[in-house]
């Protein structure tokens, strides 16, 4: 799924999965299937023992990756019963991790964001590397939510993670002792250009009551001076679906942010709830790695003509999964539905095109993007003068 926070709660994410964990007979009503009557004839006709449970798993999987493939969907997977375990545990809040966001590339897990004063900023760990193997065991494929609960752990044990830089060369082992990580949601600063203040604020997440952090940190830098915006959703994987809505609103003052469309699912509209901030300049920061929720708000913006955007065309996630239960004890973590922004575009692999292009260079000495947004505001706050 799209940018995942190791060390936090991973909740129930728009682009990721949906909060309904049904039993599959309730929405299905699935009989007795030819795929059941063949494990049951290797079972009694085998020429040698198979494990059952193992050849069901197989053969679940096998019509999962006909799905990806028929359909290039990278995001459906199938969770067995042991990974499903191991997913419930690592969204219970339970765990700890090292300080890392994260989303699924083919060789694992690329680095978004890596988190002030944590073992993963300690380690050297930079954004940009890939996380490829987890203590000596290859994450290539593995869902993010299995990969990144891997990662993570009860605090004060250790976990080896295998890392390939951005900038390329040899995969590097790097052993972390798990901590509890609070990770900064909401991030604000004020810049200066040409004398005038801006209010730069960085948007990690759409966890649960975000949308509230987000208004509070930019009226405080309002309240400081600031007479313009810069809203960072630079590598921002998303998270709920109300949070994007809510958090839209805070800008949006009326109508369609984002609309939701399934086969099995009914076409639902999501509109602003209204109670704006006062509209300033305003400028989105966007890259390969806004995703899913962050998009959302970023084509709200965009669309609503509340903000420029400023970057690298973002990730372009497009589509929804929820998990339904299988009568195994495992689950299908399944693509049913795709959202369209408030324009009745899809974004699935298609992303969102910048207005202007800044340069997402990871060892660059200063962030272009930011002055870029910079320059962007220039002459937008100079026509006050």
């Amino acid at each position: 799924m799209a940018g995942l926070l190791v060390g936090v709660v991973a909740g129930l994410w728009i682009g990721a999965r949906s909060n309904v964990v049904d039993r599959v007979e309730d929405l299905f009503g699935v009989e007795r299937s030819a795929s059941d009557e063949a494990v049951d004839v290797i079972e009694d006709s085998y020429f040698k023992q198979i494990d059952t449970e193992r050849l069901e798993n197989a053969s679940i999987r096998g019509m999962v990756s006909e799905l990806r493939d028929k359909f290039d969907d990278r995001f459906s997977h199938y969770f067995d019963p042991k990974q499903l375990q191991q997913f419930n545990e690592t969204t219970s809040g339970s765990f700890s991790g090292v300080g890392l966001s994260v989303r699924e590339v083919k060789r694992g897990l690329k680095v978004t964001n890596v988190f002030d004063e944590t073992p993963a900023k300690r380690a050297g760990i930079e954004e940009g590397d890939e996380v490829i193997a987890v203590d000596g065991k290859s994450i290539a494929g593995e869902p993010a939510d299995l990969a990144t609960g891997m990662i993570k752990g009860p605090p004060g044990t250790t976990v080896e993670l295998k890392v390939v830089s951005g900038s390329g060369g040899k995969p590097l082992p790097l052993e972390l002792e798990r901590a509890e990580v609070k990770v900064p949601v909401v991030q604000g600063q004020i810049e200066t250009v040409d004398g005038h203040k801006v209010a730069y604020v960085r948007l990690a997440s759409f966890s649960t009551g975000v949308h509230g952090e987000l208004r509070a940190e930019i009226e405080r830098l309002y309240r400081r001076g600031a007479e313009a915006l810069i809203l960072d959703l630079r590598g921002n994987g998303g998270g709920l679906l109300n949070e994007a809505v809510l958090t839209s609103s805070l800008f949006v003052e009326d109508g369609v942010v984002v609309s939701t469309s399934g086969r099995a699912q009914p076409d639902k509209e999501y509109e602003a709830v209204g109670d704006a901030l006062n509209p300033r300049p305003t400028v989105a920061l966007i890259n390969g790695d806004t995703a899913s929720a962050a998009e959302i708000l970023a084509a709200a913006l965009e669309e609503h003509d509340i903000a420029t955007l400023v970057g690298t065309r973002s990730f372009g996630k497009g589509v929804f999964q929820e998990v339904i239960e299988l009568d195994n004890g495992g689950a299908l973590d399944l693509t049913v539905g795709e959202y369209l922004t408030s324009e009745g575009r899809s974004l699935a692999g298609k992303g969102i095109k910048p207005d202007a292009i800044a340069k997402d260079d990871f060892d660059a000495k200063v962030d272009e993007g930011l002055q870029q947004a910079l320059d962007e505001l220039r002459g937008e706050l100079g026509k006050g003068q």
